[in-house]
């Protein structure tokens, strides 16, 4: 499996090339988005099991969210079958991929409880909120995250389109992202300018010429990142493999 070095510019095609595949069908996308993110919470909620099921359900999940958008940029059916296609052959890997989402997870809480002392830095009961503080350690967390983000970016798919063996696949996407770090860049950059910096600068125009412009501002945005942002950053997951894997066959 050949991972193409592809320009940083790319990062930026890949949210333009999600957003017209959520163009081709906003229905199908908005709710398979809308389901993925409920299940993803619903399966948080459980109490006790709820952490350890959610690592073993996402990578079948992100191929139903995949399977949907190749079915949009091929133009062919969207139904229960073309959805679910190539999950129930490599059910069992998709499984162990789960396994070691699971213990990548671990290892990431492990790290970042020994990074904050001990501890995950939760505010109590009256307790005010510092900003600053929290934003650090988000920002540290991400950092000892962002390995095991990249090693499973590509590897559902890897695993159930391209019947590469759940290791492998983990090891060809974290290669495959490394090597694209600079595409990788640009796309961060770009979605926290559309999903983050862009909204809060119409917010705070808004707050500024009044409390009312500013409420309805607030819920059109949410509306908008709700229905159109978020299915366009899940469509560009499909389109960066496509485009690193696939772009120049």
């Amino acid at each position: 499996m050949q991972a193409h070095r592809l320009p940083a510019h790319h990062g930026l095609l890949w949210l333009l090339a999600g957003f017209r595949l959520f163009r081709g069908n906003p229905p199908l996308l908005t709710a398979l988005t809308l389901g993925y993110l409920f299940l993803v919470i619903a399966v948080n909620l459980l109490p006790v099991v709820g952490p350890f099921l959610l690592p073993l359900a996402l990578p079948a999940l992100l191929v139903v969210l995949a399977n949907g958008c190749k079915a949009i940029d091929r133009g062919g059916g969207t139904g229960a079958i073309a959805l679910t296609y190539g999950i129930r052959q490599r059910g069992v890997e998709l499984i162990r991929l789960g396994g070691l989402h699971l213990l990548g997870s671990i290892l990431i809480l492990a790290i970042g409880m020994a990074m904050e002392g001990g501890q995950v830095a939760l505010p109590g009961a009256g307790q005010e909120i510092n900003e600053e503080e929290m934003l650090a350690s988000m920002a540290r967390l991400f950092i000892v995250a962002l390995p095991v983000i990249t090693a499973f970016w590509f590897a559902p798919l890897l695993t159930t389109w391209d019947g590469i063996a759940p290791m492998k696949s983990v090891f060809f996407s974290f290669v495959a992202a490394w090597r694209n770090w600079r595409a990788f860049g640009v796309y961060g950059l770009s979605a926290a300018v559309a999903a983050i910096a862009v909204p809060g600068l119409l917010l705070i125009g808004a707050g500024a010429i009044s409390k009312s412009l500013l409420d309805v501002m607030a819920i059109v945005l949410k509306m908008l990142l709700m229905f159109i942002v978020a299915p366009t950053m899940m469509a560009s997951l499909y389109v960066s493999y496509q485009d690193v894997f696939h772009g120049q066959d």
